[in-house]
């Protein structure tokens, strides 16, 4: 078992941190909002006043930060991490943040001669509490195997992979919410059709998930209220996803499209189709309810 240090405490990394205590590491953790702290330590986590102070005697430092500058600010410069940590420590940075920041790092980090990664997740909030979300992982071999028994008290075994090496797991995981983005609107619009011609969104869904229109978000998320029982749209449009965050991914996967002349015209669209509902008020809803700006349309 390892000595690690979590940093953010998060709808994501305070499930995260827990099932790691769970699996038997010992946690110090460290986040600015004190009740997060609190819940952890009632765990069985050591908290700390600081990063710095969380990282001290770490052998791994995990990190789920809310944006690159955040990521830069904590490990970067004089002041960060990875001037002030043991060459021994494995730092795997489990935020969903811009390519250009994660590889910054995993090149810092090289000529310091630490092992880093960045793991950004995917599953959402209930994958996170239930131990069962991918990571998407960007560094080398060496460092990826160091990893691996860390984010299996996470994750699902199956759903780990090395990506590449540093900044590649956040360009597949602005790949996979760009391509959710794209099939979560298309399975709206289809519904919206067969409904306003009369057809049960429920049996359409039956029928399009034994065909070639199957996809995630008929078989694990259906956006129509009423048709799955304990997904978002069937409560409100609680979260789940926040359509912010959505918005904040598309942004990202559109920034990876554009570093490579990559034309994403789906992409971009669905990003507009977002952010417009975003707009509306939506921010804080599930990403499922851009049903409702289609059914607007």
């Amino acid at each position: 078992m390892a000595t690690i240090a979590f940093l953010g405490l998060g709808n994501m990394g305070g499930p995260m941190a827990k099932n790691l205590i769970a699996a038997g590491h010992s946690l110090t953790v460290f986040d600015l909002v004190e009740a997060a702290c609190a819940a952890l330590q009632a765990e069985g986590a050591s908290v700390a006043a600081s990063a710095a102070e969380a990282a001290a005697n770490a052998e791994v430092i995990i990190s789920m930060l809310p944006a690159g500058k955040h990521v830069a600010a904590t490990f970067l410069g004089e002041a960060g991490l990875l001037a002030n940590i043991s060459t021994e420590t494995l730092i795997l940075d489990a935020s969903t943040i811009d390519a250009a920041t994660a590889r910054e790092v995993g090149e810092a980090a090289a000529a310091s001669g630490i092992d880093f990664m960045d793991t950004p997740v995917s599953g959402g909030v209930a994958a996170a509490a239930a131990g069962t979300l991918a990571f998407m992982c960007g560094g080398s071999a060496g460092a990826f195997a160091r990893a691996r028994p860390i984010l299996e008290g996470m994750g699902s075994a199956e759903k780990i992979f090395h990506a590449g090496p540093a900044g590649a797991g956040q360009v597949a995981k602005a790949a996979n919410n760009m391509l959710l983005a794209i099939h979560m609107i298309g399975t709206c619009e289809a519904l919206a059709m067969g409904e306003a011609h009369g057809l049960d969104p429920a049996v359409l869904s039956e029928i399009m998930k034994a065909s070639s229109g199957n996809n995630w978000s008929l078989q694990v998320y259906n956006p129509w209220p009423d048709v799955m029982p304990g997904v978002p749209s069937s409560n409100d449009y609680k979260p789940g996803f926040m359509v912010d965050l959505m918005v904040k991914d598309l942004g990202l996967a559109c920034d990876v499209a554009d570093s490579a002349g990559v034309a994403n015209r789906l992409g971009k669209q669905a990003t507009a189709a977002y952010v417009a509902h975003q707009g509306d008020g939506n921010g804080p809803r599930d990403f499922s309810s851009i049903l409702e700006w289609v059914k607007r349309q």
